[in-house]
């Protein structure tokens, strides 16, 4: 067992001191509110882990360029389309 690099002898040693310096009846006490202090730190660690994950995994809006949804067949904007087909058809054209 080897928490923070400290080992079980070192953990003995301090929960002794503790128990001597603040007694037995105020050591539960103090290790129920180590414990809720730990178990809230946890929590705002993986809140804080879920907001940084969700960031890198949201797409970039800002970069996509903003179509009136109107104008897109098919999730494909209609003028660029119709200006693709123009060209292809002067292609066709000057290829005769």
């Amino acid at each position: 067992m080897n928490i923070f690099g400290v080992g079980l002898p070192e953990v003995t040693v301090i929960l002794i001191l503790a128990l001597l310096i603040f007694g037995p009846k105020k050591l539960p006490e103090l290790g129920k509110q180590l414990g809720k202090t730990l178990k809230s730190l946890k929590k705002a660690s993986n809140e804080f882990q879920n907001e940084i994950e969700q960031v890198i995994n949201e797409p970039e809006k800002e970069d996509l360029p903003n179509y009136p949804e109107n104008n897109l067949v098919n999730g494909v904007d209609q003028a660029t389309k119709e200006k693709e087909e123009n060209d292809l058809t002067k292609l066709d054209n000057n290829d005769k």
